[in-house]
């Protein structure tokens, strides 16, 4: 299983402010769903420089601390699953084209793992 991104979910009342305090340092609307915003910048590496601001989330219970986008999510859920791991949000096709589920990491931050359709 390979991790391709890793993204920070903030939760946020007023997206349109904090999208323009972002803005001031750089980032820039890479996609708009109404309750998520995700933000891109260049940041010259390997990786993709992304923030998302959260409303709420459409389908799942929370507002997840991080999204962690994998190339095979039914592997990732059974081996979070085979170890015990909590699991707030069943594995799920999203009509916004991803795959996904929510699972709680030991220190209590819930993790939306998702792969893209």
């Amino acid at each position: 299983m390979n991790v391709r991104r890793v993204v920070p979910n903030l939760r946020t009342e007023d997206p349109e402010a904090c999208g323009a305090f972002y803005a001031r340092i750089g980032l820039s609307p890479a996609m708009d769903l109404g309750w998520i915003t995700t933000l891109t910048g260049t940041g010259g590496g390997a990786s993709p420089v992304q923030l998302s601001l959260m409303t709420e989330d459409l389908t799942g219970p929370v507002v997840p601390d991080l999204s962690i986008e994998v190339d095979d999510v039914d592997a990732a859920y059974e081996e979070l699953r085979a170890a015990g791991a909590e699991l707030l949000f069943p594995v799920r096709d999203e009509e916004w084209g991803v795959r996904r589920f929510f699972a709680r990491d030991p220190d209590g931050r819930v993790v939306n793992v998702l792969g893209h359709r």
